[in-house]
């Protein structure tokens, strides 16, 4: 009698630990991210991951992977995978998120590939979003980098693609600047 009540016990206690480590497991957190995992991944909480360099007094560098604030479009829990990286035209040693890249024809080339942006909606969802934040609706710039790498280039950095203004003049109220506190 006493062993069956030691089984039930274990079984049960088991039971939990399973469940527990099944939901732990599956928890990405970028602060626990390692350098080679941590660019284009997408935490728990939907955040994305960045790597940053920090340069201590000693003058060695060091680097740690945090949540930044943008946010991933109906992901969570994603580490990008090795092929999306590569046919993509990605590093994992990234630093930061930057639109900066979209100015780059031969980023742009491998990005709007087939097999990156048919099979790396991760990746696209963060440069779609990289895109409109420069105004610039990444779907039409890709149609024309097939079309004319150049030219789409030359329109992106002339604004070519930007989303219409507002309808209504915008009225600007004068402030006088804030003082920087002595």
């Amino acid at each position: 009698m006493a062993s069956n009540i030691s089984l039930k016990t274990l079984a049960t206690l088991f039971l939990a630990l399973a469940l527990f480590v099944q939901g732990t497991l599956g928890a990405i957190t970028c602060e626990h991210l390692d350098r080679d995992k941590c660019a284009f991944a997408v935490s728990s909480s939907g955040k994305r991951c960045v790597l940053e360099k920090h340069v201590k007094r000693s003058g060695e560098e060091a680097y740690t992977c945090r949540a930044s604030e943008i946010e991933a479009d109906k992901l969570k829990d994603w580490i990008e995978t090795d092929q999306c990286v590569k046919a993509c035209g990605l590093d994992r040693t990234t630093l930061g998120i930057s639109s900066d890249s979209l100015l780059e024809s031969r980023f742009t080339e491998k990005l709007c590939s087939p097999p990156c942006y048919g099979s790396c909606p991760n990746v696209i969802d963060l440069y779609f979003n990289l895109a409109a934040g420069e105004g610039v609706f990444l779907p039409k710039l890709c149609e024309s980098q097939e079309q004319n790498p150049r030219r789409a280039m030359s329109e992106m950095r002339s604004s070519g693609y930007v989303a219409p203004g507002p309808v209504k003049p915008v009225e600007f109220m004068m402030v006088a600047p804030a003082q920087a506190p002595y």
